[in-house]
């Protein structure tokens, strides 16, 4: 499926940003995709974020939360008990169907834990930028140029 802009003008000219255009013309197939189970995303500070999915008649041990890098997986797979097969549904409106639901994370984002309440599964997903990568100050006159030092080497 082709999306609707054409990004090849900017793929000649950019260096680095494969990742980007991919995720952008891929965006129109993941919206034809399933919406379930339905999530909510919560930006909580700069650099704090929760995704909570709504997961109504799962248990913990049903849910598999897998980070990659760059990709952060949620799967359910509902267990079959032997009770639920006898039970004589007049009208069964709670999904308990398998899912697989995939976020696209950024670089640096890191999952920091995962809970699970009142039928919502919440994970805490946090942006660790490493110290290297913080802007920094630079003073002027603090180290000599080069080329003095090489001078007073001589």
């Amino acid at each position: 499926m082709r999306s609707a802009f054409d990004f090849a003008p900017f793929r000649r000219s950019t260096v680095g940003f494969d990742r980007l255009f991919d995720m952008l013309e891929n965006s129109n197939a993941a919206q034809g995709q399933e919406n379930y189970p339905p999530f909510d995303l919560i930006r909580l500070s700069d650099n704090d974020y929760r995704i909570e999915l709504a997961v109504a008649g799962f248990k913990p041990d049903e849910i598999d939360i897998t980070a990659q890098q760059n990709v952060l997986l949620v799967t359910g797979r509902k267990k079959e008990e032997g009770g639920e097969k006898d039970n004589n549904y007049i009208y069964r409106g709670i999904a308990t169907r398998s899912f697989e639901r995939r976020f696209a994370l950024a670089d640096h984002i890191q999952v920091k834990g995962a809970d699970m309440k009142d039928g919502l599964l919440a994970i805490e997903l946090v942006r660790e930028i490493p110290e290297a990568m913080k802007p920094r100050k630079i003073n002027i006159g603090d180290q000599q140029p080069a080329i003095e030092a090489e001078k007073a080497d001589a």
